[in-house]
């Protein structure tokens, strides 16, 4: 029995050893293998170079700055080794006193294992004339290693910020989804640097290296080389976006300029700000002085500026008049400069008021009173509808990062956001513009193209990548009424800048003829009691009204939509008209148009 016992015992114990044996010769092998080969073969990442973006004539707006990255051998901050840590930097602080040798000591430390057999990265970039004088030197020391790199550069500084953008340092959300910016370090924050970072940035090369047990190279086993150098050309002209700089200095606003295929010469967002300032990271004097500047510059007005678009919307009210057929072109309202609704008065601009009115005129002269009883008629759901579908109350498209919406309010709406019913007063209000209206200086300029080629287009700033065109890009929104209706429409629009009663025709001095349509938007609401209004210039500046002048030209051959806001300006005729004016004027000297 004992035997037999003993018999088994070793039978187990050779079980046990066999089957050990076993799964350590083959099971475990793929597995010990892969491990060996990470100990012997190293994956390298090789960074691709952000591409350029230039003006449509290739003038650089955002470039590459070469320069190079200091870094220092791994293991250093331990006891026994930190004399040789300090060495170290100390001697790269010699050669650039203007490092910060904390901030060298921090970065080293923050990244230091005993896991980590790479060089640490200590100063991400010194330029490269700086760095050639000590070059040799630095390449002599065994425990530093400098390696080539770049920073980006906008040669423009602050001209066309809001388009451009800019690229700032990667952060920890960002570096999750992204693993180019995470080896790069950077990532696309703003304008078509971000909206475009994608294919700015490129895709990432490798190298796979044989390595010893002391991580030193022993030969490539193989090499992908990054795409990179995926340069961009916008559809902006530098020259044309300098020019409106200067005429915006000093104001707040918007000025768009846009063919009717939705290619935009230039757009600029005043003020502006000087966007290399975040390529290293902004100090924190400099952000509080962006954030809390009254212009506020650090917003894009472009697309997230939201305005009231006062009587801008005129012809788009029209439009939705002429739809139910109500109204036609030639339907009369008696305008004597205000309308009561209940206890209340609707005041039109011209306190002695326009005398009976039709459409042509009441765009014109941007009549009020012709709106207001109009849309009695037509009720704000009609509106609001035809509106939307010009253009309003939607994204337009453009390739910029976060796009406002804006608002076009109808009945639903207004119970949807504030759970109360709408005011019949509140849809005369609407009907010219103000109460809830809010939309962007973009919807407008795309709204004015739409009146000007009966098509509307989604704006653009890329032109071409690489050697690839950006492809135009419309929709056909018009019933077949409104499209028979445009040309009372555009009529119209001619007037206002260049009959005598037109409301910027006083203040266009352009040699071409346009069309256009002012509006004054008010930041203030007029108390019922006050029976004459202040004017503009005695008001206190942030009291006074935005001044929008929106135009198309040439009348007879239209290429172009000139839109200008200038914030605070007064009258849209007066602050708006002598710069929409110098636009033309300038477009004609660049040769756009002849």
């Amino acid at each position: 029995m004992r035997l037999k016992i003993f018999f088994y015992l070793f039978l187990l114990v050779w079980i046990v050893l066999l089957s050990k044996v076993y799964y350590l010769s083959i099971k475990s092998n793929s597995y010990y293998e892969s491990l060996a080969k990470q100990n012997m073969i190293k994956k390298e990442w090789i960074i691709p170079t952000r591409g350029e973006i230039l003006d449509r004539n290739l003038k650089p707006l955002a470039v590459n700055n070469i320069g190079f990255k200091i870094k220092v051998k791994p293991h250093l901050s331990y006891k026994k080794k930190i004399k040789e840590l300090n060495t170290t930097i100390d001697y790269i602080h010699s050669l650039f006193p203007n490092l910060d040798k904390a901030k060298m000591y921090r970065k080293y430390k923050r990244k230091d294992s005993p896991y980590n057999h790479d060089f640490i990265e200590v100063v991400s970039f010194i330029p490269y004339e700086e760095v050639l004088p000590h070059f040799v030197k630095l390449n002599l020391k065994k425990d530093i290693l400098v390696e080539p790199t770049f920073k980006r550069y906008y040669p423009n500084k602050d001209l066309a910020s809001h388009i451009i953008g800019y690229v700032s340092r990667t952060n920890k959300k960002e570096a999750k989804r992204d693993q180019v910016a995470k080896l790069v370090g950077i990532i696309g924050k703003a304008g078509v640097e971000k909206y475009y970072n994608k294919y700015l940035q490129g895709e990432l090369g490798y190298r796979l290296v044989k390595v010893t047990a002391f991580n030193e190279e022993i030969e490539t086993l193989e090499q992908k080389e990054p795409k990179e150098n995926r340069d961009l050309v916008l559809t902006i002209d530098i020259r044309l976006q300098k020019y409106i700089e200067k005429l915006f200095e000093s104001k707040a606003g918007v000025a768009i300029v846009m063919g009717l295929d939705g290619e935009i010469l230039a757009a600029g967002s005043f003020p502006e700000y000087d966007i290399n300032m975040f390529v290293s990271g902004i100090s924190k004097d400099k952000w509080y002085e962006l954030i809390n500047n009254f212009d506020h510059p650090f917003t894009n007005k472009l697309i997230n500026g939201l305005y009231p678009p006062a009587s801008t919307i005129k012809m788009g009210v029209a439009l939705s008049f002429l739809d139910t057929k109500k109204i036609n072109a030639y339907t009369p309202f008696y305008c004597n400069g205000a309308i009561e609704l209940g206890k209340r008065k609707f005041r039109c601009w011209k306190r002695t008021g326009h005398g009976e009115t039709r459409m042509k005129k009441a765009i014109r002269e941007s009549c009020d009173v012709y709106f207001y009883e109009g849309s009695l008629k037509v009720g704000i759901d009609k509106i609001a509808k035809t509106l939307r579908e010009l253009g309003f109350a939607r994204k337009t498209g453009v390739d910029l990062p976060n796009e406002f919406i804006g608002i076009i309010p109808d009945k639903e709406w207004k119970e949807r956001k504030y759970g109360r019913k709408w005011y019949i007063g509140e849809t005369v209000v609407a009907s010219i513009g103000q109460g809830y209206d809010l939309v962007t200086p973009m919807q407008m300029a795309r709204h004015t193209a739409l009146l000007a080629s009966g098509k509307l287009p989604t704006p653009h700033f890329a032109k071409r990548f690489v050697n690839k065109k950006y492809k135009p890009k419309y929709e056909d929104v018009l019933t077949p009424l409104q499209k028979r209706k445009l040309p009372a429409i555009r009529r119209a629009m001619y007037e206002v800048c260049n009959h005598p009663k037109g409301t910027a025709t006083a203040h266009i001095k352009t040699s071409i003829k346009i069309a256009g349509k002012t509006g004054t938007a008010q930041v203030i609401g007029i108390p019922q009691d006050e029976k004459e209004r202040m004017k503009e210039e005695e008001l206190k500046y942030y009291s006074r009204s935005h001044a929008w002048l929106t135009t198309y030209g040439p009348y007879k051959n239209p290429k172009y939509v000139v839109t200008v806001l200038v914030e605070h300006g007064g009258h849209g005729g007066s602050a708006a008209g002598p710069i929409v004016s110098k636009i033309y004027d300038k477009l004609i000297e660049l040769g756009y148009i002849k």
